[in-house]
């Protein structure tokens, strides 16, 4: 196997690859942005990809949603998540904050750690780069960045001085990553599953929205996220990306996308897989509702056989 990641080595992406049993050992390629990756799984550079879809507090990765979306199609077969933390790695002779003039890494991780940053470091100029591993390999070159924020891996695996641990404002952020590949075999269903749809709006009216949900609500679908993304064909041209608890071989969850089908003919469907616990639990935190006697896997079976057996006194 063949895996690709949103690189260089020792970012939070490579974290959660190696929790994929058997990736430590296999070979692994980091990518310089997730378009990249998913390219390269798409070309059969790769076998699969390990991409960020989700933050517990900027929410969406927009350019993993938009490349998904769209392009040949993709399957989800697994998810990650990885807790995050930060630490300040610094250039030698910086020994204080207040003397950090410029600060380089990912967009989200600023966001993650702006706080820590304005009281400590309110001189500091931040620059952005593709990721926070990219952000404090610029340190052992010859430029203007002082300091860098990124993950505890990427300070443990170059020779970075680490002047401050634990900047993240909040403490229980948390990073959900998918694995990628080409259209193949679904996982099978453990009773914990998610399964991820783009929905494009066919036409923008009142109620279009609510079009949608109904197809969710009306079975016991539980949405875990949703968001609208533009198309980039105009204003008032978007799709929904949407993760809903549980798998297409469950009856509910496939009248569910019949439905969404109907409304949406150009609907993507990008896999059902199993739900991620985070490291070290012993079980999938899932919350799953009750789901109603009319919308089990029996009840839809029953309505079938009945429909069936009409259809047959007049054959």
């Amino acid at each position: 196997m063949i895996y690709t990641y949103l690189g260089p080595a020792g970012t939070f992406t490579e974290s959660a690859l190696l929790q994929v049993p058997g990736a430590a050992d296999a070979e692994r390629v980091p990518a310089s942005s997730v378009n990249s990756a998913l390219e390269r799984v798409r070309s059969g550079a790769a076998d699969a990809a390990m991409v960020p879809i989700e933050n517990s507090v900027e929410g969406g990765v927009s350019a993993t949603l938009d490349a998904i979306a769209t392009g040949h199609s993709l399957q989800i077969v697994a998810e990650a998540l990885v807790p995050i933390s930060f630490d300040l790695v610094v250039r030698d002779g910086i020994d204080d904050p207040s003397r950090i003039r410029t600060v380089a890494t990912h967009g989200h991780a600023w966001a993650q750690c702006r706080g820590w940053a304005e009281e400590n470091m309110p001189q500091a100029e931040f620059m952005l780069s593709s990721s926070t591993a990219a952000g404090a390999m610029l340190l052992l070159e010859e430029n203007d960045v002082d300091a860098a924020i990124c993950s505890p891996l990427v300070a443990e695996q170059n020779p970075l001085t680490v002047l401050r641990r634990g900047i993240e404002d909040n403490a229980d952020a948390v990073t959900r990553f998918v694995l990628v590949r080409r259209p193949g075999s679904l996982p099978a269903a453990t009773g914990a599953d998610k399964t991820t749809v783009v929905i494009p709006l066919p036409e923008d009216h009142p109620g279009a929205l609510m079009g949608i949900l109904e197809q969710f609500a009306a079975r016991s679908v539980n949405l875990s996220r949703i968001e609208s993304r533009p198309t980039g064909k105009g204003l008032g041209n978007y799709f929904f990306s949407v993760d809903a608890h549980g798998h297409v071989d469950e009856a509910r969850m496939a009248d569910a996308l019949a439905g969404l089908h109907r409304i949406s003919p150009d609907l993507r469907f990008l896999g059902s897989y199993p739900a991620a616990g985070l490291p070290g639990e012993e079980t999938v935190a899932v919350d799953r509702p009750s789901v109603e006697r009319h919308n089990t896997d029996a009840a839809f079976a029953a309505a079938a056989r009945w429909i069936e057996e009409l259809r047959a006194r007049h054959a």
